[in-house]
């Protein structure tokens, strides 16, 4: 009798915990819904959400309950989040992985993903999870290379490869059939997981906005068969994200692609990756210091043009959301505090003075109609702080910041102690969720 009562109880519990389709984010046209009403937001990048759910010493929850706390109070709904790393250890990459080695998963990592949505889902919160990473800070894309074909991973502060021997090695990723199924198998596991905290199969879990395939996946910047490359880079996309959707038909997929800069200029390109039937809405991405187009060091002399490239560039994005007939989201951009300094105590004048641009620009085009549907800001640091050190690069042990750990900790953070900048987050998230209203 005690076992009748406990499988009535399994049984009760997993229809309460099963979602309706309405609960998930959804794509109707170029808007975002959920629960039947349009959903616009204003989000943040935090990454190492699994790392700080972690048990024990290497994770610190109670940090994390009160980020995520913050964030709510502040209108913050959609995280953008890790959901895959690899590798053992090289210089600028987080440590410890959640795929260490070839098919092998740290289940703490992985309970701490747990953990992350769970407490997502109790305060109302959507995730967009990244399962790869072009860059080096999570392994990604050159640690499958790695894998395959033995050869040293081509980490970007060995002067042996530097940035060009990475990219070169990532690139090699859309093609490689002894990498893309280690890939798969991730994506598979990860998909087909239920959450230990929860009890949730990740792939029921309305929790989760949508799938990523990698963090600023890029086509290969070789120039010798350069068309081909760019091909290549369309064709792993849309058979990637039709794996996924084979797999998920519940959650969104989307690229995680930068947009034209990280298409290698090729509107072509940018286009065809995301008009597969598999991609349900666009991505870009904006850097201003990064592409050189602000120079902290002379904000005043710079900042008119830079102003102006960065609208030129949302705009241009929405305007192949409008062809495409798809939702965009504008899903990492940040500026450096005043003076390009590192300091928690270091003014954000100039960055307070970009968000305010962008913001402002994302909330009148997604109120006029546009394809225009979110934003996700890199990156929210709230309570880390930078470990005082001649670098400021991140190091085991050191706490987490917005900022991966092959950047210097603090350019482009968020702070819990940035009231201004609080203020102005506070105010476009309450315009942009109005909008759905």
């Amino acid at each position: 009798m005690k076992r009748f009562v406990v499988l009535i109880w399994l049984v009760t519990l997993s229809v309460a915990l099963r979602a309706q389709p309405a609960d998930f984010v959804k794509v109707k046209g170029t808007q975002f819904y959920l629960k039947g009403k349009a959903y616009y937001f204003l989000g943040t990048n935090l990454w190492y959400g699994c790392m700080l759910g972690q048990e024990g010493e290497a994770g610190d929850r109670a940090r994390l309950l009160r980020e995520l706390d913050e964030l709510r109070k502040l209108g913050i709904d959609n995280l953008r989040v890790m959901g895959a790393s690899e590798g053992l250890g090289y210089a600028g990459q987080i440590q410890p992985a959640i795929q260490p080695e070839a098919g092998v998963y740290d289940q703490k990592l992985l309970v701490g993903l747990d953990f992350l949505l769970a407490e997502m889902a109790k305060r109302g919160m959507y995730a967009v999870i990244f399962l790869n990473n072009y860059w080096e800070w999570t392994g990604g894309m050159s640690q499958y290379m790695s894998w395959v074909t033995g050869e040293n991973y081509p980490s970007p502060q060995d002067p042996k490869f530097g940035y060009w021997g990475l990219m070169r090695t990532s690139g090699r990723f859309y093609t490689c059939d002894r990498a893309k199924p280690i890939y798969r198998d991730y994506i598979r596991m990860l998909v087909n997981r239920v959450n230990s905290v929860n009890g949730r199969w990740y792939k029921e879990d309305p929790t989760i906005m949508a799938w990523q395939l990698a963090n600023e996946p890029r086509p290969s910047p070789e120039e010798e068969n350069r068309a081909q490359h760019l091909a290549d880079f369309a064709v792993w996309v849309d058979e990637t994200a039709g794996y996924i959707k084979s797999l998920d038909p519940n959650h969104l997929v989307t690229t995680g692609n930068e947009g034209l800069k990280g298409s290698l200029e090729s509107e072509s390109c940018y286009l065809e990756s995301h008009q597969s039937p598999h991609i349900d809405y666009l991505t870009f991405h904006l850097w201003l210091l990064n592409w050189s187009w602000f120079d902290p060091l002379k904000p005043g002399e710079i900042w008119p043009d830079a102003a102006r490239k960065a609208l030129d560039y949302v705009r241009q994005h929405i305007a192949y959301a409008e062809k495409l007939g798809k939702p965009v989201t504008l899903e990492e951009f940040g500026l450096p505090r005043d003076g390009h300094a590192y300091a928690r105590t270091a003014g954000v004048t100039w960055r307070d003075r970009y968000y305010k641009l962008l913001f402002e620009e994302m909330y009148k085009s997604a109120k006029a109609g546009s394809p225009m549907a979110g934003s996700n800001f890199w990156g929210w640091g709230g309570e880390g702080r930078a470990a005082d050190s001649e670098t400021y690069t991140w190091r085991k042990g050191d706490p987490y910041t917005g900022d991966p750990p092959q950047e210097p900790q603090g350019r482009n953070s968020v702070f819990n102690s940035d009231k201004s900048t609080l203020k102005i987050l506070r105010k476009y998230a309450k315009k942009m969720a109005a909008l759905g209203k």
